[in-house]
């Protein structure tokens, strides 16, 4: 009996928070080397399956930097960076489109396997329209967010299913680019007006000293934000995933987070409880 009252406990802790984001959007990104953890994805994807099912209408967009690495040595090719962007010529774009297109159908199949509606984005549906990078002289085919049709993720939203969007975006003449997938993320939740951005990621979130994982920040405004980048106490892969979140809130989305996807419902955790579990950052 005793544990049966503690689990309504729970639900009637979490009841204020499913109330309030009825019917909202929240945009989760999902990627890097957090996604070759099954165990986390599984926890991760049934978190987002509980929120489509309670009402909030959850978007997902992932990465696959591994598995692309993986692919391209299957084909004998070698990956290149440059400030950790991928160096990506006129195969490797495909090599990348395949990549990401597998990656995209398994998370798909894996929503479905949890009882879940979901339905793939990849570049064929043209959703994300792509302009070269500002640095495409030596990255290649490397893009920029141009816009994002939000008309087509909002009839997926209508239908009560999860869009799940690869970061491939098509420019002119219907040329691949590979884009960063926290950028596509920004600017989904920007153009959707999501109530929140959410970044999942390997590491617990904003440390305010690297090596010391009780120096986790849990709330920063941008101005503050903005201020550890410059003395650097943010910096290397984080400096994208706070950029995103940063550009997200100006651009009206109401709050952006940064979490460890290991952590067992990790996004459950940091939208209906009142601490959290990661840093998130707001205006």
């Amino acid at each position: 009996m005793e544990e049966s009252i503690r689990k309504a406990d729970i639900l009637i802790e979490a009841l204020p928070y499913i109330q309030a984001f009825h019917g909202k959007v929240i945009v989760a990104k999902y990627g890097g080397s957090a996604i070759d953890n099954a165990t986390a994805m599984r926890g991760i994807l049934q978190d987002l399956v509980f929120l489509s099912s309670v009402g909030v209408r959850p978007v997902l967009v992932h990465g696959g930097g591994p598995m692309i690495t993986r692919t391209l040595s299957e084909r004998g090719r070698r990956s290149r960076f440059i400030d950790g962007m991928r160096v990506t010529d006129a195969d490797t774009v495909h090599v990348v489109a395949d990549a990401l297109d597998a990656v995209n159908r398994r998370l798909v199949s894996q929503v479905t396997a949890l009882k879940g509606r979901a339905e793939g984005v990849g570049p064929s549906r043209e959703v994300i329209v792509a302009a070269p990078h500002p640095r495409s002289a030596e990255l290649g085919f490397v893009g920029s967010v141009e816009a994002v049709r939000a008309a087509p993720l909002r009839r997926i939203l209508m239908r009560r299913a999860i869009p799940v969007i690869s970061p491939m975006g098509v420019g002119s003449g219907g040329q691949l680019y590979n884009i960063n997938a926290d950028d596509v993320a920004s600017e989904v939740a920007a153009r959707l007006k999501a109530e929140k951005l959410v970044l999942l990621t390997n590491v617990r979130g904003i440390l305010r000293h690297a090596t010391d994982a009780s120096s986790l920040i849990s709330t920063l405004t941008v101005k503050e934000a903005r201020a550890l980048m410059e003395r650097e106490v943010i910096q290397e892969g984080m400096t994208p995933k706070v950029t995103a979140c940063i550009e997200a809130i100006r651009r009206g989305v109401k709050k952006t987070h940064i979490i460890d996807a290991s952590i067992p419902h990790a996004m459950l955790l940091e939208i209906f409880t009142k601490r959290g579990i990661g840093t998130e950052i707001i205006r």
